[in-house]
C-alpha cells in the first residue's frame, strides 16, 4: 500500500468514513465544545509496519501488516467503529482498500496520580501571536519549555469541561520529559505542524490522566496528533 508521506488527513477521513454517519457529522460539525474550543476526543496513532521511504516522490509504502492504535473516551465512538469495520472488513485509505485482520479494544484504567506515557503520535502545544504589524503566527512548545507545563494542563481542563460539562478536579497536572524528545514537522493539508513525541511523565488528579490517556494530549487528536499508550 502506498501513500503520501504527509497522510495524517487520509486516516482522519477513513476514521469518520468508518463510524455511523449521525457519530461522524456530529464529531465533524459539533464536538465538545468549551468556550471557543472545540473537541473531537479522539486520537490515533502513525501507521506502524514495515515501510519503504522514497523521499524523491514524497511517497512512502508499507510492505506488510499494518496496525493503528485508535484512543476516545466516547464508548459510542468504539462500538461505532467497531460495528463498522467488522460489518465491511475493510478500510479504504486514499485509493487503497485495507483488509482487516482483527480489531480488538484495550481500556487503561488509570488508578495513580502519576504515570509514564509514550507517545504513538506527535503531540501538538501551540500559541497564536500577533506581530507589530498585526499579522498572527504560531509558536509550536517542546516538552521542557516554560510554558509547556501550563498548556498541557490547561487543556486537560478544557477537554475534562467539554465532555463531562462539570468542573475539573482540584489539582494541577505536571508533566517531565523522559529522554529524547524527537521533533516531527507534519503538513497537514498545505499546514505546517510541528510536534514532539517520547516518553512523558505525567501527575496530577487521576480523572484528567485517564483523560490524558482516552482522548489525547496536545491540540490536533483529531489530526492524528497525541495520541499516547501507558507504559
Amino acid at each position: 500500500m502506498q501513500l503520501p508521506i504527509h497522510y495524517n488527513h487520509i486516516l482522519q477521513a477513513a476514521l469518520y468514513n468508518s463510524i455511523s454517519e449521525e457519530l461522524a457529522a456530529f464529531l465533524h460539525n459539533k464536538g465538545f465544545v468549551y468556550e471557543k474550543r472545540v473537541f473531537k476526543m479522539f486520537s490515533f496513532s502513525k501507521l506502524n509496519g514495515p515501510y519503504i521511504f522514497d523521499k524523491r516522490n514524497k511517497r512512502i509504502t508499507f510492505r506488510d501488516e499494518i496496525s493503528l492504535t485508535i484512543s476516545s473516551p466516547l464508548d459510542e465512538f468504539y462500538q461505532s467503529l467497531a460495528n463498522v469495520l467488522l460489518s465491511r472488513g475493510s478500510m479504504r485509505l486514499g485509493y487503497a482498500e485495507v483488509q482487516m485482520e482483527k480489531v480488538y479494544a484495550q481500556k487503561y484504567h488509570i488508578q495513580e496520580d502519576r504515570i509514564k506515557v509514550q507517545a504513538l503520535s506527535p503531540i501538538v502545544f501551540y500559541s497564536t501571536m500577533i506581530r507589530p504589524d498585526g499579522r498572527k503566527y504560531t509558536v509550536y512548545f517542546q516538552p521542557g519549555d516554560p510554558d509547556y507545563n501550563d498548556l498541557l494542563d490547561k487543556n486537560l481542563r478544557k477537554k475534562f469541561q467539554s465532555f463531562y460539562g462539570k468542573e475539573p478536579p482540584d489539582g494541577k497536572v505536571s508533566v517531565v520529559p523522559l529522554g529524547n524528545q524527537r521533533m516531527h514537522i507534519v503538513n497537514y493539508r498545505n499546514t505546517i505542524i510541528k510536534g514532539y513525541s517520547g516518553k512523558l511523565e505525567l501527575s496530577g488528579p487521576q480523572p484528567l490522566l485517564q483523560l490524558a490517556v482516552d482522548a489525547g494530549l496536545g491540540g490536533k487528536n483529531s489530526q492524528g496528533f497525541g495520541c499516547v499508550r501507558p507504559v
